[in-house]
């Protein structure tokens, strides 16, 4: 029997006859949706009833039938790279558990100190995983692999892989680390080898392109919020008292805008992604004086990579070839104190910079599901004889993303769209600091 067709439209009270105050946000056209025109489909799958099926479309994660390796004869190795996050400890015994109890494959390594740890000359002897030595790694943060910065001999690596007879690696790191991953799945072709390599996208910067979110944003994002509360608090017991907190983010605001959306006493968010000057009246330092003026007090969260181009900075480059960034943090606290000091009037500022904080603590319940989901994907794209991708969640399902298709370029926030308007309504701060 064919199911009715949902009835999805909306009642309207009537026509709309008044012009909305949203008009213009943040200097540029607000984001309005049309009833007709922005629509969300309904069905995330590819269905044979008519539908054009030519649009681009991810291949769905999950169990195989038909399965690649024999899993009395495989081996599998994890390793962790760059920067901590929340959830690393969780996506590793997500990965052991599913490897052994469901698939049981008994011979799984990991690799310590990141990429480090499949260079045999820098002697990190792997470490044996079983279900038992994993049992309570989720409630740690960190990982209890270890982790490293830097590129390594890709050719050393694939060496490793062979001496060890790894079939599956499964590599966790962002976007340097993928882009490391990309490396060795071109390695392991060019001398004809079967081994699968298959990529967890981590970073608390939620820049990887093409998914929902990375995981252990939620509960970096939750970690920075009490960060802000505490700016709130200290600022509005003193006079003229100013928040100031540092949040991670080198080229994507997202953790600092949804940490001013939740703590919700937050009057001014700068981002990479949205230029700004201190002088001038339309500058942050003037908007900063009559924020005060007005309240008698303001919290400020930044994004560490935000307002680089009013520092001189150097043009090294860190240990994962990132360039190295001025410290926006101090540059502010300094510029915003003398600013105050030139004009003879009283500020309390203190400056909160959390984050260590915010990357070192456990995952929180959300991100638990969310690590244990992506592990089972990983493993089960792994056995399948699935190569050179990643998974991740794409509009709520979980999918097999080609590592070629996400290693160029970073997802950012867009100042153009809704959650930055949300965050200039949430803030009230001037559209524009120029």
């Amino acid at each position: 029997m064919t199911p009715a067709p949902l009835d999805t439209a909306i009642p309207s009270l009537g026509p709309c006859l008044f012009h909305s105050p949203l008009h213009r946000i943040g200097g540029v056209e607000a984001p309005f949706k049309s009833g007709a025109r922005d629509r969300i489909l309904y069905h995330s799958h590819l269905l044979e009833d008519g539908r054009d099926v030519s649009t681009p479309s991810f291949e769905e994660a999950g169990a195989r039938e038909m399965i690649y390796f024999d899993p009395a004869k495989t081996t599998v190795g994890i390793v962790t790279c760059g920067g901590l996050s929340p959830g690393l400890n969780d996506i590793i015994r997500g990965i052991v558990n599913q490897c052994a109890l469901q698939y049981g494959i008994n011979r799984i390594y990991g690799f310590r100190y990141g990429y480090e740890g499949l260079v045999q000359r820098y002697g990190h002897t792997p470490v044996v995983l079983r279900p038992s030595s994993v049992e309570q790694a989720h409630n740690f943060g960190g990982t209890m692999l270890g982790s490293s910065r830097g590129q390594q001999d890709i050719g050393d690596m694939v060496d490793t892989l062979e001496d060890m007879n790894v079939d599956i690696l499964f590599v966790i790191g962002g976007d340097g680390t993928l882009r490391g991953a990309a490396a060795i799945v071109k390695e392991i072709e060019k001398r004809g080898l079967k081994k699968a390599v298959v990529g967890i996208p981590k970073t608390i910067d939620n820049d990887i392109r093409y998914l929902d979110k990375s995981f252990g944003f939620e509960t970096a994002f939750a970690a920075a919020v009490q960060a802000v509360k505490c700016a709130y608090t200290e600022a509005t017991g003193a006079v003229n008292g100013v928040g100031l907190v540092k949040l991670m983010g080198r080229d994507s605001g997202f953790i600092a805008c949804y940490a001013a959306l939740a703590g919700s006493n937050v009057d001014f968010v700068l981002i990479p992604e949205v230029p700004f000057e201190l002088e001038g009246e339309g500058g942050l330092l003037e908007s900063l004086r009559y924020r005060l003026n007005k309240r008698g007090s303001s919290v400020i969260v930044v994004a560490e990579g935000a307002g680089q181009h009013l520092m001189q900075t150097s043009n090294t480059t860190d240990a994962s070839g990132n360039q190295r960034y001025g410290d926006i943090g101090h540059f502010l606290k300094d510029r915003i104190n003398a600013f105050f000091k030139q004009r003879r009037t009283e500020v309390n500022l203190k400056y909160i910079d959390p984050s260590y904080i915010v990357r070192s603590v456990p995952a929180n319940a959300a991100d638990n599901v969310y690590c244990s989901r992506l592990a089972q994907s990983a493993v089960h794209a792994a056995i399948a004889g699935k190569t050179g991708m990643l998974v991740g969640r794409w509009h709520g399902s979980f999918v097999h993303l080609p590592l070629e298709m996400v290693i160029h370029g970073r997802r950012k926030v867009d100042p153009t769209q809704e959650l930055w308007h949300s965050v200039l309504q949430a803030t009230g701060q001037p559209p524009v600091m120029r």
